[in-house]
């Protein structure tokens, strides 16, 4: 069976994108109250906010309606004001590609977007997180144009051999847990962290009580000697980068 016949059928499995009965009430209930509280929701030229969408947000609250209608009117105004443009441009994250620490190439067998992360080149600079942030945008919006018909996640490996203290960034870290917790909920799929030294766990004991309960069920830690046939249980050689055995090269995500 190749890997799009593989695909197809996990897609047909997964019935990802199917909204059941007592959330479509709690959709039509939310999109009604958000609506009212944000009319500009309704506008045709804002972002699409469609029923998936706004499940997506119920599922991260889990089905409130009330604590939902919160986060999401947040989204909404921090979406009009940190992205007034609708997208963030390469010309706003220069110096964040400039450290080539982000990929994005294939799809697992789920058909989520497959994204890299190399730890070890993130360094964090003086100023403010504003442009790191702006680049989180930039990769998550871009990563959710991937995303196949059918598809609502993507997955990450976030790789952190040769990380060191000199790499330890905690401002950016809890600013990349914030974006994607709060305003894009229910789009990670998993999270495999490869390659961890033990100094690393210093400092994930102090972001773990950030992380939400629906995120942590999502994290993976990698035991080195199981590297490959972990990343192989959920992703198909022909779509595995080829630094962890499989057939692709990385692709920086400006060029994605």
């Amino acid at each position: 069976m190749s890997f799009d016949e593989k695909l197809e059928e996990a897609r047909d499995g997964q019935g990802s994108m199917k909204i059941n009965e007592m959330e479509q009430t709690k959709v039509s209930l939310m999109r009604t109250y958000v609506e009212s509280q944000d009319p500009s929701s309704r506008d045709p030229s804002s972002q699409k906010v469609d029923d998936l969408m706004i499940r997506r947000f119920l599922r991260a609250r889990d089905l409130d309606v009330e604590k939902a209608s919160a986060l999401f009117i947040r989204y909404l105004k921090w979406r009009q004001t940190f992205v007034p443009n609708g997208s963030i441009s390469l010309s706003q994250v220069r110096n964040e590609v400039a450290q080539n620490k982000m990929f994005l190439q294939g799809l697992d067998k789920q058909g989520r977007p497959i994204s890299v992360v190399l730890g070890a080149k993130h360094f964090q600079y003086q100023g403010s997180l504003d442009e790191f942030k702006r680049f989180l945008v930039y990769a998550f919006d871009k990563i959710c144009t991937r995303m196949p018909p059918g598809q609502e996640k993507f997955v990450v490996i976030g790789d952190l051999e040769g990380w060191g203290y000199s790499n330890s960034d905690m401002r950016a870290y809890l600013g990349a847990l914030s974006i994607l917790q709060d305003y894009y909920p229910e789009r990670l799929g998993k999270l495999f962290i490869v390659h961890a030294p033990y100094i690393f766990m210093a400092i994930w004991k102090i972001v773990y009580p950030f992380i939400d309960k629906n995120t942590k069920k999502k994290i993976v830690f990698v035991e080195k000697t199981k590297l490959s046939s972990t990343l192989l249980e959920e992703i198909d050689e022909s779509q595995l980068p080829q630094i962890y055995g499989g057939k692709l090269p990385l692709v920086p995500i400006q060029d994605s």
